[in-house]
């Protein structure tokens, strides 16, 4: 099949639009941002909100505890800042204030992966999918593109407990329609295929629809799965597909390690052991370049995945 797209938009514009429209639909959503509003795209909500909008400065730790706070009086928070600085610099305050507790706060991280691009691998997180989905309580949620992002951030609004939800700064491809159905912990099958899975999260579900047309052409058929729920993941949907395929390709744009393709692979490793190729950043920290070198040069592209997939194939019928 032809690709189709309608056009180009970050996911966290997604994200804006979606809190925008929270605002106006739910009066127990409050925002929180960490002196990065027009980053997170929190503007609109700020200016038709301004009473339940809350300006904390570069003090991360500080926001989560207020949040964690907010839900003892039944609001449901939503914090915004960088996913490095959403996870990473305040991993103890989320462990202790938020999961354990299980208190209702929706954590929304922008900027993640490589494709921040030129700030450097000091705000280059890959770690933040992994950290998250190993704390008890924590539901994980990485959407793939701005229709994606925004039906996500209304689906978790309606979530009970916290979560963590994952997008991006570049404009990546839409292809997820209007009236598309958003269900946290269900996996979308795009494409059925027989010979190969390729499951992908995030920015890297467009390359797997890429790679799935390129090894169309030499015979291949694909199975594409967008992996948007890391935690609670959709096993149903893996195993079902592997028992098709015989053979998988995780896509993310995270570490190898902890994140979706270690995941997917547990799930295999537990009922229906199959030849599994990682698409993801080996062990190694980012560092300053254009999106677009920076996945090239981390093996981050559609040609990444077809090689990963043929791989996968070569194992499996050996």
């Amino acid at each position: 099949m032809a690709l189709e797209s309608f056009g180009n938009k970050d996911t966290r514009s997604g994200f804006g639009e979606g809190l925008r429209l929270l605002g106006e639909t739910n009066p127990e959503v409050v925002a929180l941002c960490a002196d990065l509003t027009g980053s997170l795209k929190m503007d609109a909500f700020q200016k038709n909100h301004p009473d339940r909008f809350f300006q904390i400065g570069i003090a991360e730790a500080n926001m989560m505890g207020i949040a964690a706070g907010m839900t003892i009086g039944g609001k449901i928070p939503f914090t915004g800042t960088f996913a490095n600085f959403s996870t990473s610099r305040v991993y103890d305050q989320i462990r202790q204030s938020i999961a354990y507790s299980r208190k209702n706060v929706k954590i929304c991280a922008s900027h993640a992966g490589l494709t921040l691009g030129e700030d450097g691998a000091t705000h280059q997180v890959l770690e933040d999918i992994g950290m998250m989905r190993m704390l008890p309580n924590m539901t994980v949620v990485v959407p793939a593109d701005y229709t994606q992002t925004l039906q996500a951030t209304l689906a978790i609004a309606a979530w009970d407990g916290p979560v963590y939800l994952r997008f991006g700064r570049p404009s990546v491809p839409i292809f997820t329609p209007d009236d598309a159905v958003f269900q946290i912990g269900k996996a979308d099958v795009l494409i059925q295929g027989t010979d190969v899975t390729l499951i992908a999260c995030g920015h890297m579900v467009w390359k797997a629809l890429e790679a799935q047309e390129q090894l169309a052409e030499k015979g291949i058929s694909a199975e594409v799965i967008n992996m948007h729920t890391i935690k609670p993941l959709d096993i149903e949907a893996i195993l079902s597909s592997v028992a098709k395929t015989g053979c998988v390709v995780t896509a993310e744009e995270h570490m190898m390690n902890g994140g979706l393709g270690d995941a997917v692979a547990q799930v295999l490793a537990k009922n229906s052991p199959a030849p599994q190729e990682f698409v993801a950043v080996n062990d190694t920290f980012g560092e300053s370049g254009t999106p677009n070198e920076l996945l090239k040069k981390y093996h981050l592209e559609t040609v990444d995945i077809v090689l990963a997939a043929e791989r996968a194939l070569a194992r499996k019928n050996a």
